[in-house]
């Protein structure tokens, strides 16, 4: 592609790209267009294979004049992928496996049939779904951080300049930078990466100070345990989240910025590079951009994995090739941050935001979310719930809304019993919070907190102390160590946690567990340890009495915790096939001289060794008639 160095330029290629899209998915090139997800899930169920086995039959069969297939971003709905969707059509295909492939070509793109055995089939309707906007699960949807995501190509530069890239740069460009703030201002943002700052007053407190060199850093080291939005983003349209660093550039005055992202993502670090080098052949990153006098450079670190450098300053500190550990605040980035220049971190999310709010105006920003919280949210919906995958909603959409209408409920009827937000620094919310509004402060003020986005739904067979065994686990594991309250009181939380899941808990323990609890959470350096307890403070708040039941009766009503829990056979279900002694790998079940109930000859109940048994579960997950139960 040309050099452009014009904003006319950038408008007449604008207009022609978009042209160029909209024929595409209308039909009007006379093509059928397939788009198959590109993001890692989908990836990893082969879809990468899939759109190769779509290219060469195109080109085998000789349809080049009547089909083109492309990459796209993730779209969403991952409990569902692989997708391939056709247009002009605008059918979606889910769960596509490479032996749908030649069904694909055949009886789609050549004879113009849909497949219906591969569309989405509504679980209350019964009814199969060809359109996506027609499922349950994206109704309710606003696409705004996602934008582009499961549309565009996310390697291809005029796919994203045709569906709306660099218009909230070229406005920014003719304002002043402090119009640009205030624009960021008005719109009400807040950071997406977990604490909910305003973006705006970052960026004025960045704007305000007299340096010459000045940084941006997009915050990429998403570490929750099941989060994967900022992943997503990046790897969906990473144009997009560059857009928004730039414009974050010219308003405080930067001329470089840095995605900080971790090694773990390296299909999202592959598309930013290709992202990087397209814009810098094309100039629009570099010297004098679109001739306005603003340069910009992007370049990118990949971190090595480690928690606690989703929080700022020890991001920086890695950045600048230092162990990742958090630094005492004030000084605050803004003043003092990378290499000891004032520095903005927003978070992808964020940044991906920012584009918008230049391009459509702050005003209708605005006009979505709560009084307090603007906008959307993406949320990486997982757990005990049907429709596992990634959610953008305006803020102030229910949890009951994101439960079970967006995540399509409990799979098996089973009973709700809590969802765990923001990660190892939230807490659990249960049945009586389930109308609450999602904001940064109602989740708060209910013992939560809305995190970069991680959102894990659990059901009535999750024991809840375990679960905040696993959080401090996670937490034990990521701690820099550099402060006593995160390093030591995390460890001796863990300690409490693992001794009562064993069985050998006491009520002293409890009163021990709340006080290590208060007193890592208001004495720990950064938010790795000041929010570390929240998992134990929300479970020992919502559900006090099943850490009662571990530490009185030494029973574990979920019947999770294996040293309190034993397996048994039940004799009037029992019908003697044998299946549980076959797979028990210790051989620990046997059989009795007791007849089956009902009485086929030669075959008689079995029974299970309960001190021998290991707990693996095999027979239960073996057994097809129900006859074994936890107690």
């Amino acid at each position: 592609m040309e050099k452009i160095t014009t904003e006319q330029r950038l408008e007449e290629l604008t207009a022609q790209y978009q042209k160029r899209l909209g024929e595409k998915f209308s039909g009007k090139d006379g093509k059928k267009h397939l788009v198959v997800c590109g993001g890692t899930g989908c990836l990893s169920s082969h879809s990468g294979e899939i759109l190769e086995k779509l290219q060469e039959l195109i080109k085998e069969k000789g349809l080049e004049d009547r089909a083109e297939v492309n990459k796209v971003g993730c779209f969403g709905f991952c409990s569902q992928g692989p997708f391939v969707k056709v247009f002009p059509e605008d059918r979606l295909y889910r769960m596509v496996k490479l032996s749908d492939v030649e069904r694909i070509i055949e009886e789609d793109v050549i004879n113009g049939n849909c497949i219906e055995d591969l569309l989405y089939v509504d679980p209350q309707t019964h009814q199969k779904v060809e359109k996506q906007e027609d499922i349950e699960f994206y109704k309710k949807q606003v696409r705004i951080a996602l934008h582009g995501c499961s549309f565009i190509n996310p390697e291809k530069i005029e796919e994203a300049l045709g569906y709306g890239a660099f218009q909230g740069l070229r406005k920014a460009l003719h304002m002043s930078q402090q119009e640009v703030v205030d624009e960021v201002l008005a719109s009400g943002i807040r950071g997406r990466g977990g604490g909910g700052f305003p973006t705006g007053r970052k960026w004025q407190f960045a704007l305000a100070q007299q340096n010459e060199e000045k940084y941006v850093v997009c915050n990429g080291d998403e570490g929750d345990p099941g989060a994967f939005m900022d992943r997503s983003i990046l790897e969906g349209n990473p144009v997009g989240v560059i857009e928004g660093m730039m414009i974050a550039g010219y308003a405080i005055g930067a001329k470089n910025g840095y995605f900080y992202v971790r090694a773990e993502y390296p299909i999202a670090v592959q598309r930013l590079r290709i992202a990087i080098r397209e814009l810098e052949e094309i100039g629009l990153l570099g010297d004098n951009i679109l001739g306005s006098g603003f340069s910009f450079r992007c370049h990118i670190r990949e971190g090595a994995g480690a928690f606690v450098c989703g929080e700022e300053t020890a991001l920086l500190n890695s950045i600048e090739g230092k162990r990742g550990m958090p630094r005492p605040r004030p000084p605050f980035p803004a003043v003092k941050g990378l290499w000891g220049k004032p520095t903005i971190v927003n978070n992808v999310e964020t940044l991906a935001n920012i584009p918008y709010i230049l391009r459509e105006g702050a005003a209708k920003f605005a006009t979505m979310g709560t009084e307090k919280s603007k906008g959307t949210k993406v949320f990486a919906l997982g757990g005990k719930v049907n429709n596992v995958g990634l959610v953008e909603v305006p803020m102030g959409t229910t949890l009951r809304e994101l439960i079970f209408d967006i995540g399509g409920g409990i799979p098996g009827n089973k009973k709700f019993k809590a969802i765990q937000t923001g990660g190892p620094s939230g807490g659990c919310l249960t049945e009586k919070d389930l109308d609450t509004e999602i904001d940064f402060d109602t989740l708060v003020a209910r013992g939560s907190m809305m995190g970069s986005g991680g959102a894990i739904v659990m059901d009535e067979d999750n024991c809840m102390v375990d679960v905040a065994k696993f959080y401090m686990e996670f937490i034990c594991d990521e701690s820099c160590g550099k402060c006593t309250p995160c390093r030591i009181g995390t460890k001796r939380m863990l300690e409490i946690l693992t001794k009562i899941c064993n069985g050998k808990g006491e009520e002293q323990d409890l009163e021990d567990l709340k006080e290590l609890a208060n007193a890592t959470k208001t004495n720990s350096l950064c938010a790795l340890g000041q929010t570390a307890a929240n998992p134990v403070i929300s479970t020992m708040t919502n559900f006090p009495e099943e850490y009662i039941a571990h530490v009185r009766d030494h029973k574990c009503p979920a019947h999770v915790c294996k040293s309190m829990m034993e397996y048994h056979i039940m004799p009037e279900k029992c019908i003697g096939c044998g299946l549980c002694a076959r797979n028990c790998p210790v051989q620990c079940i046997t059989k009795t001289d007791k007849p089956t109930a009902n009485g086929r000859p030669n075959m008689f109940v079995h029974e299970i060794n309960t001190k021998k048994c290991i707990k693996c579960g095999a027979c239960i997950s073996n057994c097809r008639f129900g006859a074994i139960e936890k107690r």
